[in-house]
Formats: C-alpha cells, structure tokens, sequence
C-alpha cells in the first residue's frame, strides 16, 4: 500500500471516529491527548530514527493490549530468569514446578516466550495458560515451541515495550536466577515498587534448596546500600526470597486473601478489599498505622463517584487514606495485616 493510500485510509477512519461511526470506545481526553501528541512529533524537528521508534513504539504497544485484552480480569504472573538455564538444571525443573502449582491457583503465567526459564514457566503453566512476549534477538530464533503460533503470543523489537507489556499486566512476579537481563528486569520491579509508580504486588525471589542465589546476592547488596543512605531501612519488605514452591506459591496467593487492589481518586488512596473488617478489629489496625496517612485518619467507606462511574469493583470493600507513604515498602505490613481477614 502506497504512503498515499495509508494516509488516505487514517484520515477515513478518523472521519468515522469523530462521526460517530466507529465501534470504538474511547476517553476523549486521551484521544485529543494522542492525537495532539502525534501532531506534535508530526510538526517537530524529529528525525527519521524518533519516527520510526515513535511508530514502531505505538504499533508494538497497540498489538500487545489487543492480545492481553481478552485476558485482563485474569490474574497472572510474569516470570523472569534466564534464556541460558537447560533443562538439566535444577532450576528449570523448579520453575516448571512452580508454574503449575500458580496455574492451578488460578493465575496464568507471562514470560518473555524464550528458551530456558521462560520455556519452563510455560511448560508448567501449560500454553492455555502461558502468554508471551518475546523480543526479536539475532542470537535468538523467537517464540518456544510451547508458545510459537499462539494467539497469546507477540514479539517486541524493543526492550522498553516488551518489558512494559511484561510488568503492566501482571499481579504478581516470579523472578528465578538470571543474568544481567534477569537482573535488570528485577531491579526495575523494585524500583516501580519503591516509588509508587506500579502498584502493590508481591515479588518473589525463588533459588533451589542448598545452592542459593538471591540470598548471597542481597545480602551482600542491602547492607552496602543501607550503609551508604541509598535505600530505606524497610525496602526489604518490598521481596521475599523463598526456597520451595510452596513458599513461593503462597506469598503470591495469600497477597490477595482479601486485599484485591489500589486506586488513587486525586489525593486519595482507595484500597479494595473482598471482606470488610470488623469494626473493633479495624479501629486498631487503624491507630497502629495511622502513620501511613498525611492527616492519620484510615477510614473503610464506599466506593468513590469515579468507581462507581466506571464499574471499578464498586461491590468490593474499602479502606481510604491519603497515604504519606513515598513508595509502598511501609503499605506492605498494613496489605498483610489486612489479609488476615
């Protein structure tokens, strides 16, 4: 198709867009967001490089939410470790292992469809439940056999889409023994978590039973950091090392016993729950971390007008504060502590 007829063809579907014509539901402040934005790089000094990463950008993003959009109210896990483990090692039969037991937890399993850890993750789950996101490597031949043809399935040519796809859509995270690319996906999830730009999840660190891993890793990591002010003190509540599946299995799974999720309606924390608390039992939890809150009021109220307005889980329980928290490791005991409603 010639530029002309592609341009052509934008301008007409824009015309049924705005018309009214199109089946499309949108947010009209994002849509005039978009399209000024796009009007914005169209008219800048931009380079032929910044298009096409500005474009390949959009239509890699656009095809990763139309394949997870099925999926969204499934709660799934997104696994990471390395492309290079066999599956001679212990650690890929430990992370096969582990995925079936979160399949049959109810949680389908996100990897970066790949050899090694990512292939074992699927073969656990199962391809009815693995979904994946792989990223197109010279070195690498694409998706695993497990995955390959899938309609769960899509390819990335670069890393910030694959990784956004792979941490935006997940409840929890499985991050098995890696190297640098393990790594730095890891430390990505902490960094969001730290600074409340994800929202609260449980992140486990699983290593085999007498050959540790993370533990060596972070114990020599966390005190050279604390020592020199770069992390807080609490920041270790952030992960969880574990040594067995079971471990692993039930800090992710008992994360949600009642806690379901966030959402923040301008200043104001909103955390779901699927039970109410008693009201004793609240007006406690409520005076001990009265220090996560601006003002030290923790109430349990009803939805707010914007989630009733947008069907966001307005059935669900919750608790409101305006959270003082700058990151999410001090949130973390007051999410355990209500789960154990």
């Amino acid at each position: 198709m010639s530029s002309n007829n592609e341009r052509s063809e934008a301008l007409a579907r824009l015309n049924a867009l705005f018309g009214g014509d199109s089946q499309v539901s949108v947010n009209n402040k994002m849509l005039d967001r978009l399209l000024m934005a796009t009007v914005d790089l169209i008219e800048s000094d931009a380079s032929s490089l910044d298009f096409k990463i500005a474009t390949t950008t959009l239509e890699e993003m656009t095809r990763a939410f139309d394949m997870f959009a099925p999926y969204r109210d499934k709660p799934k896990v997104s696994i990471f470790g390395s492309a290079r483990t066999t599956p001679e090692n212990p650690i890929y039969g430990l992370t096969a292992r582990t995925a079936k037991a979160l399949s049959d937890s109810g949680f389908m399993v996100v990897t970066g469809a790949g050899p090694g850890i990512m292939e074992a993750g699927m073969l656990g789950a199962g391809r009815e439940n693995s979904i994946g996101v792989s990223i197109r490597l010279p070195f690498e031949s694409g998706a695993n056999s497990v995955i390959a043809g899938d309609e769960k399935y899509v390819s990335m040519r670069y890393f910030f889409t694959r990784k956004l796809m792979l941490v935006k859509e997940s409840q929890a995270f499985l991050c098995m023994p890696g190297g640098f690319g393990t790594l730095d996906e890891t430390f990505e999830l902490l960094t969001l978590a730290q600074t409340a730009k994800s929202v609260p999840v449980p992140i486990v660190f699983l290593e085999v039973p007498g050959d540790p891993f993370w533990t060596p890793l972070m114990d020599t990591m966390e005190p050279l950091l604390r020592r020199h002010g770069l992390i807080s003190d609490n920041d270790h509540t952030l992960y969880k090392i574990a040594d067995s599946i079971d471990d692993a299995v039930n800090e992710i799974v008992g994360f949600y016993a009642n806690y379901h999720s966030i959402r923040f309606v301008n200043d104001v924390m909103y955390l779901r729950m699927q039970r109410e608390i008693p009201e004793e039992d609240f007006k406690a939890l409520a005076a001990e971390f009265a220090f996560l809150a601006a003002d030290g009021f923790i109430e349990q109220t009803a939805a707010s007008g914007i989630e009733v307005k947008e069907a966001d889980h307005p059935e669900l329980f919750r608790v409101t504060m305006r959270y003082a928290g700058k990151g999410f490791a001090s949130l973390r005991p007051f999410i355990d502590a209500i789960n154990r409603y």
